[in-house]
């Protein structure tokens, strides 16, 4: 079964690749630079388009809608609905990024409002997001997360199964669920949490990996593309840390990484149990 999705991600990557999916990110002014630069070295093709007057027509050009919450002002959120209303009227996959959810308890209420309105394909945050997406506590620091929590495996698959997507933990062992099954992912470096962003580009590789679901009519898994996105910015985390042992080169080296990832390297290095 393990050789089923890790197969099923290593395509999913290279069809990134090959079909350069336009990738429409609504996304934090902390990290809208790294998310366009990951995005282009993975393949895909990104926009940051949040204005209100233009973010619905042009969702509905796009691949995939990356929408995070990280300093979402009035204006951003309008643009956000406009965009998610588009996404699902042109079928394609929404990827939520709700970030500092779990200290900003209206970050929730507008997750479950874009829900509402059009559905949410793939919820991905750190632990602590999700466990308060579940109702729970965890112990968290503004928008960080505190290392791995206890029963976050049951709380990933309780959003799951509450807002019908797949729902990805990211943290010293990734978890990905759709409610059913269960991925652990655990590649990566500790040097991912040493720099600003890397949460926020792993969601929009979320939102390029879950492009091919919808680019092939839903003949590919939203549950193995997210873990290839997963996969993916674990082992260019290990392959930048190579390369560099300070946050700013590391930084350099990430998206070095990223650009060199392909399918094969997901197959062979990929460390994923289910």
């Amino acid at each position: 079964m393990v050789n089923k999705y890790m197969e099923e991600a290593a395509y999913v990557v290279d069809m990134v690749r090959k079909q350069n999916p336009l990738v429409d990110c609504i996304t934090n002014v902390v990290t809208v630079n790294d998310c366009a630069n990951i995005l282009l070295a993975f393949g895909a093709s990104p926009a940051m388009c949040d204005s209100f007057s233009e973010a619905y027509n042009f969702a509905g050009i796009s691949s995939a809608l990356y929408i995070n919450l990280g300093t979402f002002h009035q204006q951003q959120e309008a643009g956000a609905v406009q965009a998610a209303l588009a996404a699902r009227k042109a079928g394609i996959p929404i990827v939520v990024d709700p970030v500092g959810c779990a200290a900003i308890p209206s970050r929730i209420v507008t997750l479950n409002h874009l829900r509402d309105i059009a559905g949410v394909d793939v919820i991905k945050g750190n632990m602590g997001e999700i466990m308060a997406l579940a109702g729970l506590k965890a112990d968290v620091k503004g928008v960080d997360s505190s290392g791995d929590v206890i029963g976050i495996e049951k709380a990933a698959a309780s959003v799951a199964k509450k807002f019908d997507c797949v729902t990805a933990a990211s943290g010293k062992v990734d978890v990905i669920t759709d409610g059913s099954r269960l991925a652990r992912i655990s590649n990566g470096a500790e040097m991912l949490t040493k720099i600003t962003g890397a949460g926020c580009m792993l969601g929009a590789l979320c939102a390029a990996t879950a492009a091919l679901t919808a680019a092939t009519n839903g003949k590919r898994d939203l549950f193995s593309a997210t873990a290839a996105a997963f996969m993916a910015m674990g082992i260019a985390g290990e392959m930048a840390l190579e390369q560099a042992k300070l946050p700013g080169s590391y930084r350099v080296a990430l998206i070095d990484s990223i650009f060199a990832i392909n399918g094969k390297m997901i197959f062979t290095k990929g460390k994923l149990q289910c």
